[in-house]
């Protein structure tokens, strides 16, 4: 089956070491990118002014809320090519490609014009400040215009992921990432360009990376070779990659959802503790990008060994990945906790902002570990094709636990500790919760294969 160095054989041999070796280059790619948005916000706040800061920085809620929809959907294209990658059927891999390549082209371009008629209209709608509107407005469409390589990236990116492929996409980042540094520097300090030149420099850098993700597909010798003259929507294979992607995007964007509530409590505080926020959720997102890639690799793993009836594997898989996600979340979580004044001194130098980011990292990133066994269950679940209970679960779990929270025990409460409390507590009742549906969807899973391998034996 292992046709390249750079795939990974997920149903036989060991499976820790090939979990860390499919792992480790997403939990780097989660961290570049994220440096590399970093990038963006420093060169538009030193050279370009608060104002333009403000503008970029009002418009991520927004960006997210349009695009983790149909990057979920992209979860639904990786789990149904690993199973066709794992079980050897060419014909079956070679068409969900292609179908998942041309609905990435076609829901790139639909967004994009979302995004131009739409976005002004969005930002007036969150209260988006008369003094930064309009810049606002132009960052995001020129940002909408790269949509179409930023979707062709992610769906190229998926199906490398479900052959074990991680390296290169993270060759196309590194790639993709320093040119977007440097475009920065060129077009906001040399032709001072503004929010417009940062937009700029970010669709050219998403036009890389959607090229040399392709490029690589167009070259392969594989099953998952692409060639443009067979793009075409099957609708078999699309309802398959519809029924794991959407519940996985619905549940992203309404986690994303409380999470704008949590901030509204905190800007309640006023801008100390919103910058103390601001600086304290950064750190967790370098957290979540290295969680992310053990729940990822859980979910490849698990698809690749469904395809083949591999049930006992799957629960091997299952075992490994919570030790390596709560040993990397513990070893992160607590370092970063450890050395957050320090770390927080990145971002601030005024003792009472370091002070609440303080009072936020002593209640998330020692028990991130939580989150990371929490995201586990649903990663698993989508690898069996499960995808709409778990998200029911986590939006109940988390966004009902934030919401009762938020509206109930904070008011008569308020203090940055009570508020972030519901962050571990949020995630014990979504394990919880997920655990009782994993129990019983991993009974039928197994029974279902076991009743497919008699079938075959008696063919």
């Amino acid at each position: 089956m292992k046709q390249n160095k750079y795939e990974i054989d997920m149903c036989n041999g060991s499976i820790m070491d090939k979990l860390i070796s499919f792992s480790l280059p997403l939990m780097l790619s989660g961290i570049l990118q994220l440096m590399f948005n970093a990038v963006d916000i420093v060169v538009v706040g030193r050279f370009s002014g608060s104002s333009a800061l403000a503008a970029v920085g009002s418009t991520t809620a927004l960006i997210n809320v349009f695009t983790n929809l149909f990057i979920g959907v992209s979860l639904g294209a990786n789990v149904l090519a690993a199973r066709f990658y794992a079980s050897g059927r060419q014909k079956e891999m070679s068409e969900t490609v292609h179908t998942s390549i041309l609905l990435a082209l076609v829901s790139g371009v639909a967004m994009a014009i979302i995004g131009l008629i739409f976005s002004r209209g969005a930002l007036e709608l969150m209260g988006t400040p008369g003094d930064v509107i309009d810049q606002s407005s132009l960052y995001m469409k020129i940002y909408f215009l790269g949509m179409p390589f930023f979707m062709l990236y992610n769906y190229g990116a998926a199906i490398l992921r479900a052959v074990g492929d991680t390296k290169r996409p993270l060759i196309f980042l590194i790639i993709s990432g320093i040119t977007n540094a440097v475009l920065n520097m060129i077009l906001v300090i040399v032709f001072d360009m503004g929010v417009a030149g940062v937009a700029i420099a970010t669709v050219i850098s998403q036009l890389i990376s959607c090229i040399l993700v392709l490029w690589c597909l167009y070259k392969t010798e594989g099953s998952y070779q692409l060639r443009f003259s067979k793009l075409k929507m099957k609708k078999e294979y699309l309802k398959q990659i519809f029924q794991v992607g959407i519940p996985a995007g619905v549940q992203s964007t309404v986690i994303n959802f409380s999470n704008a509530l949590l901030q509204s409590s905190v800007n309640s505080f006023g801008s100390t503790a919103m910058a103390g926020y601001t600086a304290a959720n950064n750190i967790l997102g370098f957290l979540y990008a290295s969680i992310n890639a053990v729940t990822q690799a859980c979910m490849s793993f698990t698809s690749q060994n469904y395809g083949v009836n591999k049930p006992k594997r799957m629960d091997r898989v299952m075992m490994d990945c919570v030790i390596l996600s709560v040993g990397v979340s513990l070893v992160l979580g607590c370092g970063a906790y450890a050395f957050g004044g320090e770390i927080l001194k990145i971002y601030t130098t005024d003792p009472e902002v370091i002070g609440c980011g303080m009072e936020i990292l002593a209640l998330t990133t020692v028990t991130y570990f939580l989150c990371g066994v929490m995201d586990l269950f649903p990663g698993a679940l989508r690898g069996m094709g499960a995808s709409a209970v778990p998200m029911i679960l986590s939006i109940i779990g988390t966004v009902g636990t934030r919401i009762v929270w938020i509206f109930g025990i904070f008011p008569s409460h308020r203090s940055l500790k009570i508020l972030f409390v519901s962050y571990p507590a949020s995630w014990m009742l979504t394990i919880l919760m997920q655990a009782v549906c994993f129990y019983f969807v991993r009974k039928k899973v197994h029974r279902e294969l076991k009743q497919q391998t008699v079938f075959e034996n008696d063919r």
